[in-house]
């Protein structure tokens, strides 16, 4: 029996789901994308992903592989895999790799982007982006502090109170905040993201675009390791995972 390692790039709406990773009783983008795969191949699926999202947090280029006995062929899968329901989770660049290829363990960096909405409501923008009210010198004085992150740094300050991990020392090579008329862009790009970190961040931002805390506070909060001296957790419909680079 030849088993192959199959990669897909997947793109969801994560409204509908309590995050990426499998939940008793609860709809998640594992289970779905599971379901689809073994319709598939007429067999049990078993996705590795390169980053588990957040209830309601998106995708535009989340990644993973699963190992499988199939024989469809590879150009096919795509085309099969989007033609089954749900349809808010759509696969694209399939590609076979290497026995030893893992989501998450070879990805050597990530992306993700927070989106924020400068103007009034809008109903095709509320399911992907948080609504603010910001004072025009907000974005720079936001630009300032984002600069104290770049870098390996212990991350404990932006981490979700209580979660498990090994380390929270984290490497990040690109924090930079974009204007597109009311719509401001948020990009971090890291060797690896803690739960919530994303969100925290932009949270602790916002205090320092209206003027609540000053640009240079950003590092000091770095600097303390704690969660309670850092800003609020946005909510996490701004949030996409972009890219996973190997």
């Amino acid at each position: 029996m030849v088993i192959r390692n199959i990669r897909l790039v997947l793109a969801y709406e994560g409204t509908a789901y309590h995050g990426f990773q499998r939940q008793p009783n609860a709809p998640t983008v594992q289970e779905a994308v599971e379901k689809k795969l073994a319709c598939i191949t007429g067999e049990p699926a078993q996705v590795i992903v390169a980053g588990r999202t957040d209830a309601g947090v998106h995708a535009t280029g989340q990644v993973i592989n699963f190992h499988t006995s199939g024989r469809i062929p590879i150009e096919r899968v795509v085309l099969a895999f989007n033609g089954i329901a749900p349809f808010d989770i759509v696969a694209r660049h399939p590609a076979e790799v290497p026995l030893e290829f893992h989501a998450r363990f070879s990805a050597r960096a990530r992306t993700y982007r927070y989106y924020l909405w400068r103007a009034g409501p809008s109903p095709f923008l509320r399911r992907y982006t948080c609504r603010v009210r910001l004072p025009a010198d907000a974005p720079e004085r936001m630009r300032t502090a984002l600069s104290a992150l770049i870098g390996e740094h212990d991350f404990t300050s932006f981490c979700a109170a209580g979660a498990e991990t090994d380390t929270r020392v984290r490497t990040v090579t690109q924090a930079s905040l974009t204007e597109h008329g009311p719509l401001l862009r948020l990009t971090m790009t890291a060797d690896g993201f803690l739960q919530s970190m994303v969100r925290i961040v932009t949270g602790t931002l916002l205090e320092i675009g209206v003027g609540k805390r000053e640009p240079a506070e950003m590092a000091e909060i770095l600097a303390a390791r704690d969660r309670t001296v850092a800003g609020e957790t946005v909510p996490p419909y701004g949030l996409f995972l972009t890219r996973v680079a190997y």
